[in-house]
């Protein structure tokens, strides 16, 4: 029974319901409603709330834990370490099986308890919504309606309610009276200002300036009207189920994912390799299984998942703990570190979402007079709520502007005629009233004694403001003869223009401080709004950018994706755009290559929050929004969002140094691996070796996640580009297959069998130390922090690569070494290997030396 039609106003981006109710008379509404305007009887809502159930939006139903540990396991790089643990199983590696199989449970685990917090958090920060609503009723159908408190969810079809200032509207709703209205609507449109609302008899085709939806709450005078959507037929419902899954990767997918599929290409290809390499040089057959399993593993940075998840845990429980911001998926906290570009809706977000008085803008008598107006207004025209313009004018003016008027009557704002009136006496003025009276400027300037010529001059002085981004009420007053019964409009003539009232969208507290910062880590903010073009440009000088030429949303209809990017790039305001216009703009700045984040609160920005790397919500955002959003801010502080790209950056810092060392350590292994395994006459290193070698180096790499990259790493976006960090990575490990491959000529110089098959213990027990030694080194040198690191006391990377070193010389003469088949080897070793291990690290230097203060992770 509810009248509903999908169409949206192409306008304003608002719903704009169809032939049914939109263009249909109220005595037609009724009709197909089978209501009355003097309400339903209790029977038949009873029976309309069994037939369409409750006025409720379907709740947002967070995955259980069983669905969040096989979302983990679903990750490709983890589902292949998987694998690999099951393949080490049935070749009987039960060690390395073991440990595999309990990294992918503990990173799984990890990432599902982070997602569980979060989610937990945001139950904590839902919004205050409708719990009642005034409905009018009757208890039999000839008895007299009465008004009375329900709950929103009771609501039905056909229920006539009213409203008053700061009711939230609880459905969708035709109005049949108001006095007044007007309505915040920003959550749907993205409109800052309250929109005048009016009975329309006879609307035309589209027009909903009859109609209130659900999402909308009043702002000022009063209203009734009969409900025709409730619950998921509510045009707010149509919009939060029309989400969107994401069809292009995000940052953290074209970065961590990326270098993980190419990793993927080389384990599933090593194993093969070997076997047949082993096969055709050496002889030997399925016996080198195990080794080749190894090798595969030596070449995975099997602690990826545990260090992501780790990383990314740490610093959302940090930024959830110091500034109040809730990262809800895990991965978002890297995209974060990444945006280069943010693009706002300025509503609600950018600023405080209520207008402030211009003074630079406003004559000072129009404003003694406009808020005498105000205050008068609402003193006599009955208990009221002050609508956000007569708000801002009490807070701009004071008693001295009203205490020394007498109120006499008021005329409130009508919608209509779109004047407000106060009538006051004047102190000494004995026998007459004074009608102060504000609006919109065509209407009060037509209804004073003014000149052809002086009134095109106002009106061109109230352009050239506007065209600054303010919104201005005209002020006028009259005298007349004192009388006893009420003013009526038609008094509203005569009138002596006094001047103008300007009125800006007031900057929200930290927004300015906020933007400064976000442009000093190199983040550029772009503003998408539903509002108007001189508003949203206003708020950007307001705030210290510049907007350029602003781009109206009917621009971008008419554009290509290929044009629209192109426009992206270049333009910092986009404003009457719809919400298919948001996601557009954002979807063009991600197809050029920017890691776009998108800071919206309302239901009209549910798409391009989808559309972005990353979303993020405020926590006055409608609920849909906050559901929607990857990251929300628990309060109003706008700094919390550079915060939270700082601490995006540094677990991306740290992510990368650990990829950059274990890989460049993993790779150089695997190559001298291969070449020794063709050389020898014995396998280079047993499985239980390499599994001992694996754990000590991945629980040293643990201390990586508590690591502090240098400053340096933390001022630009934190992207890793594949190609280019593996290239950089080939370099490193062919540096690493060297040292290797000297240690091999010095083993072979120390040793008496000249590396024969005599000598397999002790090479073994040599290469063991050299592998620590190297990896240690590797630690040291090619994360991050070093830089910022040198001259402090050790931090726990330091003590973890002391660690590994000392376990590395020191397990193979230990009664340990020869369980795991080394041995001790001679001190002139240890003396060559030392000269080794110093020209690597010179090397090593080297190669890094050209770009020491960029982030390495944007290599």
């Amino acid at each position: 029974m509810s009248l509903h039609d999908p169409a949206v106003s192409r306008t304003t981006g608002a719903p704009a319901l169809g032939p049914a109710p939109g263009d249909l008379s109220a005595l037609q509404v009724l009709r197909a409603l089978d209501g009355s305007p003097r309400g339903l009887t209790e029977a038949e809502a009873g029976e309309r709330l069994a037939r369409h159930g409750s006025n409720a939006l379907p709740r947002h139903r967070p995955p259980s834990r069983a669905a969040r540990l096989w979302r983990g396991l679903r990750d490709p790089f983890t589902a292949v370490l998987f694998t690999l643990g099951l393949v080490s199983a049935l070749v009987a590696a039960w060690g390395t099986a073991c440990v595999i199989l309990a990294l992918v449970a503990v990173s799984c685990v990890l990432r599902a308890q982070g997602e569980h917090r979060a989610d937990r958090s945001m139950d904590r920060l839902r919004g205050l919504v409708a719990t009642t609503a005034s409905v009018q009723r009757r208890t039999a159908p000839d008895a007299a309606p009465r008004v009375r408190e329900i709950p929103v969810d009771d609501l039905v079809p056909g229920d006539v309610i009213r409203l008053a200032p700061g009711d939230l509207v609880p459905a969708d709703v035709r109005l049949l009276k108001a006095r007044g209205l007007t309505v915040h609507q920003a959550a749907l449109t993205g409109e800052s200002a309250p929109v005048p609302k009016a009975p329309a008899d006879l609307p035309g085709a589209g027009d909903s300036g009859h109609l209130l939806f659900q999402g909308s709450s009043v702002a000022s005078g009063a209203a009734t009207g009969i409900v025709v959507a409730t619950g998921p037929d509510t045009r707010f419902a149509a919009v939060r189920s029309a989400r969107r899954r994401r069809t292009v990767p995000s940052a953290f997918d074209r970065s961590v994912h990326g270098i993980s599929w190419v990793l993927i290409r080389f384990m599933l290809l090593t194993p093969p390799l070997v076997l047949m390499a082993d096969a055709a040089l050496r002889g030997r057959g399925l016996e080198t299984l195990p080794f080749a399993v190894a090798v595969a593993v030596g070449l995975t940075p099997e602690m990826l998942p545990v260090i992501v998840t780790t990383c990314l845990a740490r610093g959302a429980a940090l930024l959830a703990r110091a500034h109040g911001v809730i990262v809800r998926r895990l991965p978002a906290l890297h995209d974060l570190g990444a945006v280069d570009v943010l693009c706002v809706d300025k509503t609600g977000t950018l600023t405080q979402d209520r207008p402030v008085v211009d003074p630079a803008r406003t004559d000072a008598e129009a404003l003694h007079w406009a808020g005498a107006s105000a205050w008068w207004t609402l003193q006599t025209a009955g208990p009221a709520d002050p609508d956000p313009l007569d708000e801002a004018l009490l807070a701009a003016t004071g008693p001295a502007d009203w205490e020394a008027y007498d109120g006499v009557d008021a005329l409130p704002f009508d919608p209509v005629r779109r004047l407000a009136t106060a009538v006051v006496r004047e102190p000494g003025a004995l026998g007459t009233h004074t009608l102060a009276v504000k609006g919109a400027v065509p209407d009060v300037l037509k209804r004073c004694v003014l000149g052809a010529d002086e009134r095109t001059e106002l009106l061109r002085r109230a352009a050239d403001r506007a065209g600054d981004g303010v919104r201005l009420l005209a002020v006028a007053t009259a005298r007349r003869t004192a009388r006893t019964r009420a003013y009526t409009p038609a008094d509203e003539r005569g009138l002596t223009f006094r001047g103008f009232v300007a009125f800006h969208d007031a900057p929200a507290d930290t927004a300015r401080d906020a933007v400064r910062a976000l442009a000093a880590r190199g983040v550029e903010v772009k503003v998408v709004t539903g509002d108007d073009p001189a508003t949203a440009a206003r708020v950007c000088r307001d705030l210290g950018i510049d907007p350029g030429e602003p781009v109206p949303g009917e621009l971008i209809a008419d554009l290509g994706d290929g044009r629209l990017g192109a426009l992206a790039a270049r333009t910092t305001v986009f404003a009457r755009c719809t919400p298919e216009d948001k996601a557009r703009v954002v979807a063009a700045l991600r197809a050029g290559g920017r890691t776009t984040g998108y800071l919206g609160d309302g239901v009209n920005d549910l798409p391009a929050l989808h559309a972005a790397d990353v979303g993020i919500c405020p926590v006055g955002g409608v609920d849909v929004a906050r559901e929607s959003a990857d990251v929300v801010l628990a309060g109003k502080d706008l700094t919390a969002i550079e915060h939270a790209v700082v601490a995006g950056r540094h677990s991306s810092a740290n992510i990368a140094s650990y990829l950059r060392i274990t890989l460049s350590s993993n790779l150089g292994n695997v190559i001298a691996m291969l070449a020794a395994a063709l050389l020898l006459p014995f396998l280079p290193m047993l499985p239980a070796q390499v599994l001992v070698q694996n754990l000590c180096f991945d629980g040293a790499q643990l201390a990586l996640a508590h690591d502090r990259p240098d400053p340096a790493a933390l001022r630009r976006p934190t992207v890793l580009r594949p190609r280019a960090f593996l290239r950089r990575i080939t370099g490193f490990g062919a540096l690493g297959a060297l040292a290797d491959l000297a240690t091999f000529a010095v083993l072979a110089l120390c040793l008496p069998g000249a590396l024969g098959p005599r000598d397999e213990a002790a090479f073994h027990g040599g290469w063991f130390t050299e592998n620590l030694l190297t990896q240690a080194l590797v630690m040291l040198l090619l994360r991050t922090g070093r830089h910022a690191a040198e001259g402090r006391a050790p931090g726990p990377v330091r003590w973890a690569a002391t660690g590994l070193a000392v376990i590395g010389v020191l397990l193979p003469l230990t009664p340990a070494g020869p369980l795991l088949g080394m041995t001790g080897l001679p001190v002139l070793y240890y003396v060559l290997l030392a000269v080794v291990l110093a020209l690597y690290a010179v090397a090593l230097r080297l190669l890094t030396s050209p770009r020491p203060s960029s982030p390495a992770s944007r290599s």
